[in-house]
């Protein structure tokens, strides 16, 4: 078992009563250190496998540091990284990331996705993850009508979340979320990129980006 296996091992059952889960670990060489990033997400094995179309709050930063000081504990505790200095960073998955599994779309409901599937590539607004299947809203063009696209999951190379400058009035438009203060103190957390905070821009991009990182330095 490779080091970042047994991390993930490690941390899983850490995570979990916090709600959330390992999407993936990674280990490599920073000069004298070993860089660790670990990716969380939401666990949604508790939505109602009849839930099919309702939106997943993305990871506040609180909660990704939260994240990094349970993390950071573990290893420090363990002896999985050994005595050798490391640099710790935790975040949630950023836009770019492809979505691969039926767990990672399904916390993309509400949200533009391009869809590469082996019946072609498609980009609409993902309004249901089913057990087999996905349903896109695609929007109207010069020669087609608005109109549902449902793919089903075996088909499924990757999605990506498309950012949006300038979303349409939409039944899909997300519930404004709670502003999350990103001056809040974290204790032995070093830093917080708040660079994709949830907060409104003033070129109304999309805010839902959950991509936060939080970073600390172990062993040292």
């Amino acid at each position: 078992m490779s080091t970042a296996q047994e991390i993930r091992a490690t941390l899983e059952p850490v995570l979990a009563p916090l709600g959330l889960v390992v999407e993936d670990v990674s280990v490599s060489p920073a000069g004298k250190r070993r860089l660790v990033r670990v990716l969380v997400d939401s666990d949604i094995s508790s939505l109602d496998a009849s839930d099919t179309t309702s939106r997943v709050a993305p990871l506040s930063l609180d909660a990704v540091a939260d994240a990094t000081r349970a993390v950071g504990d573990e290893l420090d505790a363990g002896d999985v990284m050994g005595q050798s200095p490391y640099v710790l960073e935790v975040s949630s998955p950023g836009v770019g990331r492809p979505l691969t599994s039926r767990e990672q779309l399904r916390r993309q409901v509400g949200r533009l996705l391009e869809v590469v599937h082996r019946d072609g590539t498609h980009t609409g607004r993902l309004v249901e993850v089913g057990p087999d299947s996905l349903t896109l809203e695609v929007p109207a063009t010069k020669k087609t009508p608005a109109r549902l696209v449902h793919l089903d999951l075996d088909g499924l190379e990757r999605g990506t979340v498309q950012v949006e400058f300038k979303r349409p009035d939409s039944a899909l438009d997300p519930v404004p979320e709670t502003d999350v203060d990103p001056d809040d103190d974290h204790d032995s957390v070093d830093d917080v990129d708040d660079v994709d905070d949830e907060t409104d821009s003033d070129a109304d991009a999309d805010t839902d980006d959950p991509d936060h990182a939080s970073a600390l330095e172990g062993n040292s």
